[in-house]
């Protein structure tokens, strides 16, 4: 450790350079990863907030919400397997909406489900809604940006139903639109209209939803699958891969990220091999005077450790900056355990990266290098 901070010391400019290098590589790593979980959450943050285990969904609707379509006796059906407070019927529709009087149009998700049930999302501000009540909505905290409040009555382009906003819930969005929330009553309402005004007759089994919510073990789970052989269930995380452009966008960020990972730990290599090699007569005369190659290698795994660690530090400090300066809108999330896991990782290749130079130290010769230092 001796003499790994005092070589730092002496060669400040040497070090300094690769810990800026260092520091920007880090800093876009964290940031990069923030916009990549926070538009993850965006785009399926509703479901991720579900307490549901798994979801019944149709056969062949590829796990997406909006291609799949249950009726009444599927979730009765369900509910006499799971037990009915353990299965919550969800209906999702992607629409576009207006503020009544105004023309501004406002692309939103609306979901329809039981507002006394599990799937309901807290309230922040206002009243929630009824299962009794009609023409009543609670809409996702982003909405205020576009004007809209409580008491603003919003028109469904679709179906030219009108709701009024009884109240604001936090971070609930599907495809990164807004989510709107409707009672069990509205949401038939909707169904109605819509087939009335696109002349398609309404389904004789009741109400259609596209989806069942579950909160179920493995054996209930097989239990469903064998008495819905018109269905499919699938897991929490499989709905949310299969809602429209999330696997792509998270398959380009990542892709990314893992590059910027790979760079750092190139550029990493490249430098303290270059390093190693300019210093291959001082190893060696170290060498010769009884050190040994073992503590050379702890030297060289320190340095590298020391600017990692210090470059992930100060970037933190300045992620932690840069969010607060951040517009509201931006999705940007990452979590302690995010940062601790991409943390890790960034050290994990940085060290990787020095193992070049380990090998390099331990195939210097002390006479060799000697002989080339007095020529």
């Amino acid at each position: 450790m001796y003499l790994a901070i005092r070589e730092m010391r002496f060669a400040k400019v040497r070090y300094s350079l690769i810990a800026i290098i260092m520091l920007l590589v880090t800093f876009l790593v964290l940031f990069v990863t923030g916009l990549a979980r926070g538009l993850a959450y965006d785009n399926a943050a509703s479901i991720q907030n579900m307490d549901a285990t798994h979801f019944i969904m149709e056969k062949d609707s590829n796990h997406r919400f909006t291609r799949s379509q249950l009726n009444e006796h599927d979730w009765i059906q369900a509910g006499s397997i799971a037990g009915q407070e353990n299965v919550q019927p969800l209906g999702v529709k992607m629409t576009t909406m207006m503020a009544d009087g105004t023309t501004g149009k406002l692309d939103v998700t609306l979901l329809g489900m039981n507002p006394a049930g599990w799937l309901m999302p807290k309230v922040t501000e206002g009243e929630p809604i009824t299962p009794g009540g009609t023409g009543s909505v609670l809409v996702d905290g982003k909405l205020k940006d576009a004007g809209i409040g409580l008491g603003t009555v919003l028109v469904d382009q679709a179906s030219g139903l009108k709701w009024t906003v009884r109240g604001f819930v936090s971070h609930e969005s599907y495809s990164h639109s807004p989510a709107v929330f409707l009672n069990e009553h509205d949401w038939r309402q909707l169904q109605s209209e819509t087939a009335a005004r696109t002349e398609i007759g309404e389904s004789g089994d009741g109400t259609i939803y596209n989806a069942i919510a579950v909160k179920a073990n493995e054996h209930q789970v097989e239990q469903l699958a064998a008495a819905l052989p018109d269905s499919e269930i699938v897991t929490k995380s499989q709905a949310v891969q299969a809602i429209p452009g999330y696997k792509e966008e998270q398959g380009s960020l990542w892709m990314m990220i893992i590059f910027l990972f790979l760079i750092s730990s190139f550029v990493l290599a490249v430098f303290f091999y270059v390093i190693t090699i300019q210093k291959s007569s001082q190893f060696g005369i170290l060498k010769a005077i009884g050190t040994r190659t073992a503590y050379l290698v702890r030297s060289v795994a320190l340095q590298v450790l020391l600017l990692s660690t210090g470059s992930l530090m100060i970037s933190m400090l300045l992620i932690q900056g840069i969010k607060a300066l951040l517009p509201g809108g931006m999705p940007f999330l990452l979590q302690a355990s995010t940062l601790t896991f991409t943390s890790g990782a960034f050290i994990v290749m940085s060290l990787v990266g020095s193992l070049l130079s380990v090998w390099k130290v331990t195939r210097i010769d002390a006479v060799d290098a000697i002989g080339r230092s007095a020529a």
